[in-house]
């Protein structure tokens, strides 16, 4: 089987519907998504995005607040395009329909940490449902769209992989999407390819992505020959509910924002030891902050305390978040929620331009999945989704000069080859293997990282992917065998990143290096698979 396309997009986000809805306007597109449509890190985000829309903030501020907290590795240049481009970008967002919270006449902007003003445009606490909401109508509803849920990319298609080449630049073609429902490998095709993938915190054994976030366009593209970047640079979330029954359910930073408090069991509150701001101290340093805290006191969780705000608001604020905590027993407005940080944010990714585009020729990469170089060694909150919906507008521009100046003549392109694999009745050595890498990842490659557990680290990713390797050509391909493939790709390059940055930095941080040297570390960390 197989699908020609002139925009072929692996993902359902902001990223990929966003540009969806632009580049259909052009050409046909074609959307391959894991789940249903909706699910999407996305569709998740509780906080909102950043930009200037109050008189009293600025694009300097903005800037400036970026550079802080991505520890001095941001690219300047990329923070300014993004942070200049941002209230365009939303009023293209509200132009399809996402509806903002408002108060008066005017949008309701909230504050997170590490920014210096309110500009956090929200939906209530579920912004990112509100923009999945809108932007999927909007795509349901144009004709030259199509979705195929329940699919799940494999590989990319490449001109040098067809043709055995070596060949630079390199070209992509499309992608090879398993049905996940009839089990049939479909041949998709493309002009342009984007990568719109998500992040990778499925990674570590402790989340608050949803279970898509297997790192599948990161893995993807590093095996089709693309530049990775950054990956050591995982942000942790600080505050994830600590429940039995709660799947790693996400505290807002913006509870913080609106004046939560952490604490220790007995009640101490601890930030101000760490940070001038405290409580609204950048995500790396509070998640340090509550993982030392634990472990010096022997806690299993720290406590966000809000009960000093007046009930009626934070139920009125945080509508979501608020009747989630009732469910699971916990009022917020009465008592402290505990809290544990879980892997959140990948800063790294497929290294891309200005326009989005990789070093292969029409791969574009949006979005979580890609390095911009905006986020530095943290992610300032609420940026991502911004640059995310900037990204698509760049790359929609660029994509769209290639289609009008490009030649585009494919060489064929064969189908699938199984070869003579069967159905494995062995499926227990797949759920052994995610087990293992999710565990040791979060132990040895973590919120605290060593040169030892780096290495132990390695050594045991090595010997998994040989066992991969081999299952994954003796046995038909499932979602899977595919998704353990790529978080263990994914887990490796982590690995490889983070024994590269001789330092500690940002999200990145190492005991046996623990300060920062400006000296020979203010760069990026680079991998490239060789043929």
């Amino acid at each position: 089987m197989q699908i020609t396309s002139d925009f072929l997009i692996l993902g359902s986000g902001i990223a990929g519907l966003s540009f969806a809805l632009k580049a259909a306007d052009h050409g046909t597109v074609a959307i391959i998504t894991k789940r249903e449509v909706t699910e999407s890190a996305t569709n998740y985000a509780q906080g909102g995005i950043a930009s200037v829309f109050s008189q009293e903030d600025t694009f300097d501020a903005h800037v400036n607040d970026t550079l802080v907290a991505g520890a001095g590795i941001c690219h300047e240049d990329v923070v300014r395009m993004v942070v200049e481009e941002g209230p365009q970008t939303i009023k293209s967002l509200i132009e399809w329909g996402v509806k903002f919270t408002t108060s008066g006449d005017a949008y309701d902007l909230t504050r997170e940490g590490g920014h210096s003003q309110r500009r956090i445009l929200h939906s209530d606490d579920v912004t990112g449902r509100e923009i999945e909401r809108a932007l999927v109508t909007a795509a349901r509803n144009h004709p030259n769209i199509t979705i195929y849920e329940h699919h799940i990319a494999i590989d990319l298609i490449t001109e040098a992989k067809i043709t055995r080449k070596r060949l630079n630049p390199n070209r992509c073609l499309g992608a090879y999407v398993l049905s996940i429902e009839t089990e049939k490998i479909i041949t998709c095709t493309a002009k342009i390819t984007l990568l719109a993938t998500g992040g990778a915190g499925k990674v570590y054994l402790y989340t608050c992505n949803p279970d898509v976030a297997t790192g599948d366009g990161v893995a993807m593209a590093y095996r089709g020959g693309a530049n990775i970047a950054n990956m050591e640079f995982m942000q942790f979330h600080p505050t994830t509910l600590y429940h039995p029954n709660a799947k790693s359910f996400l505290i807002s930073e913006a509870v913080r924002g609106e004046g939560a408090i952490l604490r220790r069991r007995d009640g101490t509150a601890f930030m101000e030891k760490y940070h001038h701001l405290k409580d609204l101290a950048p995500r790396d340093i509070v998640a340090r902050a509550i993982d030392n805290e634990m472990k010096t006191y022997g806690d299993d969780c720290a406590y966000l305390d809000i009960t000093h705000k007046d009930p009626d608001y934070v139920r009125t604020r945080f509508p979501n978040i608020y009747q989630t905590c009732l469910d699971y027993g916990l009022d917020m407005t009465r008592e402290p929620l505990p809290v544990v940080p879980a892997a959140h944010y990948l800063c790294g990714g497929v290294a891309v331009d200005a326009n989005a585009e990789t070093n292969i020729r029409h791969l574009y990469a949006i979005g979580e999945v890609a390095f911009t170089g905006l986020h530095g060694a943290n992610r300032l909150a609420s940026n991502s989704l911004l640059e995310a919906a900037v990204y698509a507008g760049r790359a929609y521009t660029h994509a769209i000069g290639e289609l009008s100046n490009g030649n585009f003549e494919f060489p064929p392109v064969p189908e699938w080859d199984s070869g003579t694999a069967t159905n494995s009745d062995e499926m227990v050595v797949v759920s052994q293997n995610w087990d293992e890498i999710r565990r040791f990842m979060w132990n040895y490659v973590g919120i605290v990282r060593s040169n030892k557990r780096l290495e132990r680290a390695l050594r045991r990713i090595r010997l998994i992917q040989e066992e991969i390797e081999d299952y994954y050509w003796d046995f038909n391909i499932t979602s899977d065998l595919i998704e353990l493939r790529n978080i263990a790709t994914v887990a490796e390059l982590i690995v490889l990143c983070a024994k590269q940055r001789k330092e500690s930095r940002g999200l990145h941080y190492n005991i046996d290096y623990p300060e920062r040297d400006d000296v020979h570390w203010k760069k990026d960390t680079y991998v490239r698979k060789q043929f």
